[in-house]
């Protein structure tokens, strides 16, 4: 029976596209959502198996997850989406939008410095196969699984009723800029 630890669950449907940014956005959360879950798995695994070729594997996807997509997907967030938040509030009392985009810009730093140190504790496992601390993979994924859920529940709902088509044509636009990756019409 093949262990399940490489599995990381990722959705089989075709990603959406930048021209509906906040589908692409929920679809990185998704993405995210599974790194986590193969984090998870990472700690018994070890334990189970030892650090063989399916950890390393598992270390190295998630290290190149977080490593290169999460930065770009918060400031995806930071950069575009919550400055069009912002803008669209003009005339109107910010201070709700204001305080959520401060805090879930502070839940970024506070998930890139806990993944500064988990990466180190992967990197750890690949160089002197030293098995990864379960509390700080738990603390990483819970932390980024609570920070997901109130983008998806608070953002994501907001941004929709708020922002308009050019708007949003203004973010998947920066958002594709950002990659490198010219529009294919």
């Amino acid at each position: 029976m093949p262990n399940p630890i490489v599995t990381i669950g990722e959705p089989n449907s075709a990603a959406p596209s930048f021209e509906v940014p906040l589908e692409m956005l929920a679809a990185c959360h998704g993405r995210v959502q599974a790194q986590c879950a193969l984090l998870r798995r990472l700690v018994p695994h070890v334990q189970a198996h030892g650090i063989d070729a399916q950890a390393r594997d598992a270390a190295r996807g998630v290290m190149r997850y977080f490593d290169e997509a999460a930065p770009q997907h918060h400031a995806d967030e930071e950069r575009d989406l919550f400055p069009a938040l912002l803008e669209s509030m003009a005339g109107s009392d910010p201070v709700c939008l204001r305080e959520l985009t401060a805090a879930l810009s502070a839940e970024h730093r506070a998930l890139e410095a806990l993944w500064r140190a988990l990466r180190d504790a992967l990197q750890r496992m690949l160089d002197a196969s030293q098995a990864p601390d379960a509390a700080l993979v738990e603390d990483f994924v819970a932390r980024y699984l609570a920070h997901l859920q109130r983008e998806d529940d608070e953002l994501l709902p907001m941004a929709a009723r708020l922002l308009d088509d050019d708007a949003l044509a203004r973010v998947g636009r920066a958002m594709r800029l950002r990659r490198g990756i010219e529009r294919v019409d």
